[in-house]
């Protein structure tokens, strides 16, 4: 148990590692004219959490420069490697990651720097011909292990994995981070299906329940229902929590004996701490500045966040 001082600590700290995310993510869009930043805005306290509190990682092993991109693995590439890295050493005690929708990439990154397992130096690679640093991530960017691109697939993945280590009778857990929108996608109730049959332990699923995907809100382009409901009926410890309340993100997982798999319904805004988004409704997916003078006003919003640290 955490002492009361301890406690308050790290709560201040998540929510530090949250602000930067999101300052970084907002710095990367006005820098380059575009960017996923309604994801930074709902995931931000969501990866911070994870990476703060919840999962058991080492220390990172990868260059906190991300290495140029070395070329598809393969049994004549022995230069080829993954960016689980980062994430720190495969363990049969430490915890796994799996970042599902690929795009939240560059909310990744900066998470990795806020928490001191990436460089700040490293963003200066996004989305540049050779580079690891991809704006899709993939199976060689900083934190992730496999490419879990088209969307839907990175939950089918870590199952695969966790399969294998308690087959091999290996203790950490396998974590996953999704968004709403890919349970829009068959493969994901699949995964679900596979999950309950072979009662798979220590999978935990944080979901960015934030209603919208890119042609808008989901309940105008395919609504999915009774999300609890139904992940209830697949036989996952379902819970549904403030996603921007740290607290209760990290106590959720804290309870969790890893028998059934554990899905936290984190209930977000994809405008939190950029209230000017909200001009954007219904379409949050991707920010591409409409003039100069809307790049000017997200500047003026980029500097007040800087000085507030």
């Amino acid at each position: 148990m955490m002492s009361t001082a301890t406690a308050a600590d790290w709560v201040a700290h998540a929510y530090r590692v949250a602000h930067g995310v999101r300052r970084r993510v907002l710095e990367h869009t006005i820098a380059n004219n575009g960017g996923y930043l309604s994801q930074a805005c709902s995931s931000a306290e969501i990866l911070a959490t994870l990476y703060t509190r919840v999962m058991r990682l080492g220390p990172s092993v990868a260059p906190m420069v991300p290495l140029a991109f070395p070329g598809v693995p393969g049994p004549d590439n022995p230069r080829a490697f993954t960016g689980s890295g980062y994430n720190g050493p495969h363990r049969p005690d430490l915890d796994r990651f799996y970042l599902s929708p690929a795009h939240y990439a560059l909310v990744l990154y900066a998470t990795l720097i806020e928490v001191g397992r990436m460089a700040p130096e490293g963003l200066a690679q996004f989305n540049r011909d050779g580079s690891t640093v991809e704006m899709i991530g993939a199976e060689h960017s900083p934190g992730m292990e496999v490419t879990t691109g088209s969307l839907a697939q990175g939950l089918s993945q870590a199952l695969g994995v966790a399969l294998a280590r308690h087959l091999k009778g290996e203790r950490g857990r396998t974590w996953v981070f999704m968004s709403d929108g890919e349970f829009q996608e068959g493969q994901t109730w699949e995964a679900f299906e596979v999950l309950a049959h072979h009662r798979i332990p220590g999978v935990g699923v944080y979901v960015d329940v934030n209603r919208q995907q890119c042609d808008g809100r989901m309940a105008d382009v395919l609504d999915i229902g009774d999300l609890r409901a139904k992940l209830r009926a697949f036989g996952a410890d379902v819970h549904e929590v403030d996603g921007h309340d740290v607290e209760r993100l990290a106590r959720t997982a804290e309870g969790w004996d890893g028998h059934r798999p554990l899905v936290v319904l984190a209930m977000t805004n994809p405008c939190q701490g950029i209230d000017r988004l909200r001009e954007r409704e219904p379409k949050y997916h991707y920010v591409r500045f409409r003039d100069d003078a809307e790049r000017q006003a997200y500047r003026a919003l980029l500097d007040a966040m800087q000085e507030e640290g």
